[in-house]
């Protein structure tokens, strides 16, 4: 993807929230298709400084709103916003199948087994489990296909997937956890950044609607129009 196709939503000397295509890595890597090297690359045909941290992460598959650090003097109170979830998250998923209730808390343990890099929800806490907590509300509805808009309160997107899926409603077109689809990688979508300003305390909240395309396009919710 070259730079001038980035959208930047929001930026300034301390931070820029931009989006992220589905496909693109988001963090630093060998790739001239990461995040990072897209933003630097945008900074430098516009003379500007090009210092990009990342302060969170995408799943590679998973595309929509990231935060990135243009300066030393804010990675740190990111990545400490970020942590002690002072950065509120959102995500528009399609799952396969319909919740028991239009809205409510998800929460699990997870165990993440590094050799197969997949997690499960267990029973009980030990090394390596932790707390994993969500709230959803439904949006829309097909036959055999919902809608939901989602809160993060722990964590970061994989567990999503996981907590989903371990109910029998995986995100469609998720292989790694049972919901293969031809037409679409697992059809989640980061839509809403909330945060204070680390340095300016400047109240920012951002949304952006996924792309208008499969599967987006079967249903239709505010969350979905630009």
């Amino acid at each position: 993807m070259p730079h001038n196709d980035l959208t930047v939503l929001y930026e300034d000397r301390s931070l820029v929230l931009c989006v992220k295509p589905v496909g693109v890595l988001s963090e630093d890597s060998d790739s001239a298709a990461s995040m990072p090297a897209l933003l630097r690359a945008h900074y430098r045909s516009l003379h500007q400084p090009d210092y990009i941290a990342t302060v969170h992460r995408l799943d590679k598959i998973t595309g929509g709103l990231m935060l990135f650090s243009r300066s030393k003097a804010a990675t740190g109170k990111l990545i400490a916003a970020v942590t002690e979830h002072r950065v509120e998250k959102e995500y528009l998923a399609v799952l396969r199948g319909h919740p028991d209730a239009p809205g409510g808390d998800l929460t699990d343990l997870l165990f993440r087994d590094a050799a197969k890099n997949k997690s499960y929800v267990v029973k009980r806490m030990r090394k390596g489990v932790r707390e994993a907590k969500l709230s959803y509300r439904v949006l829309a509805k097909t036959e055999d296909l919902s809608l939901v808009r989602i809160r993060l309160h722990t964590g970061r997107t994989h567990q999503i997937r996981v907590q989903f899926s371990s109910r029998g409603l995986p995100l469609l077109g998720d292989i790694r956890y049972g919901s293969k689809d031809p037409h679409c990688t697992a059809a989640l979508w980061s839509y809403r950044l909330a945060l204070t300003h680390p340095l300016t305390h400047k109240e920012i909240d951002i949304t952006q609607p996924p792309p208008h395309q499969y599967p987006w396009t079967l249903f239709t919710a505010p969350e979905l129009e630009n």
